[in-house]
């Protein structure tokens, strides 16, 4: 009873490890038409992605629609967290940014805040150099830690997986905390049949140029609508598959991913860029969320967390058998 009770708890553990992982979504302050989200636009918004089965949002901003401002009591209320945005670009609006974030800190305590991210693709962009972007992100790493009261909350950046691996970039990988890595198999012309495969090397190359530090997803995500691009094809049966492929994987590496996006853009430039959502709105997904793993040659489906920690149950209760006076 005592080796079956301890094989148990072990399995219990190892389900509760795989599912720990942060997952969410990017989502911008804006709803689909253009307008700036309000506070309780925020709070349907926070209240669906939960009930989905996700509990974390990542932000671009801090003061563009009054971002923090709305969504901080907003995630407090539904119990989200929030991965924060600044945006780097032009000095007068990152300091806006940076003093958003502050008193959204000094209002709020630092409890619903899971890291801040400085800047956004700036480095694919060029829109400033690497030394530059450290600079800033040291700069935001002490207004957080010191007067913002978050002594233990990293910082970082999230670019392309080309700019991170990108040695003239290595400054800023130095001075981030994490990096924050979007990777789209779909703009790099993958097949479906290939996506997974394409987005994994992408992350790896990412984690190689990582001197250590933790990677994880800032966005990944397939279009449902508009142009094909070279090998790839936009659609719902796309979606699905590359979700179930990369999400699965990502689940059971227990890697850290904002998903982009949680619903559509419609004042989004025409085509391809309006339909990154798994839903067409808060009310409508396009796709099965459950993350399942399918077993190579078989036709039968099981949830990632079962199968991982059954295969730890099994592996341990080997041990400890083996280790039993017979």
């Amino acid at each position: 009873m005592q080796l079956l009770s301890t094989a148990l708890t072990a399995l219990a553990l190892t389900a509760a490890s795989v599912q720990a992982a942060v997952n969410g979504f990017s989502v911008s302050a804006n709803n689909a038409d253009g307008s700036c989200k309000s506070s309780s636009d925020w709070g349907y918004e926070m209240s669906t992605i939960k009930s989905w089965g996700f509990d974390t949002l990542r932000l671009y901003a801090s003061s563009d629609c009054n971002t923090l401002a709305n969504a901080v009591p907003a995630a407090q209320a539904a119990g989200v967290k929030l991965m924060a945005g600044v945006w780097a670009t032009d000095a007068t609006h990152f300091d806006t940014e940076k003093q958003a974030l502050l008193g959204a800190l000094q209002q709020y305590g630092s409890d619903w805040l899971v890291g801040v991210s400085v800047g956004s693709e700036d480095l694919y962009r060029g829109d400033v150099s690497a030394s530059q972007l450290a600079h800033q992100i040291y700069d935001v790493r002490g207004m957080v830690q010191g007067p913002g009261g978050a002594s233990s909350t990293p910082v970082g950046h999230t670019d392309t997986w080309t700019a991170w691996v990108d040695g003239s970039n290595a400054e800023v990988v130095t001075a981030s905390d994490f990096l924050l890595v979007d990777g789209y198999p779909y703009w790099q012309g993958s097949d479906i049949s290939s996506a997974r495969d394409t987005f994994f090397q992408s992350y790896d190359a990412t984690v190689n140029a990582a001197q250590g530090k933790p990677v994880m997803i800032g966005e990944t995500g397939w279009p449902t609508g508009g142009d094909n691009h070279e090998s790839a094809v936009a659609g719902v049966s796309e979606l699905q598959s590359y979700w179930k492929s990369v999400g699965c994987e990502l689940k059971s590496r227990g890697i850290d991913y904002y998903w982009f996006s949680d619903v559509d853009c419609s004042y989004c430039a025409a085509g391809v860029e309006q339909n990154f959502g798994v839903a067409y709105n808060l009310g409508s997904l396009k796709i099965d969320l459950s993350l399942l793993l399918l077993d190579e040659g078989s036709t039968s489906e099981i949830p990632v967390a079962i199968d991982i920690a059954f295969d730890s149950f099994l592996l341990v209760y080997a041990l400890l058998y083996a280790s039993t006076p017979q």
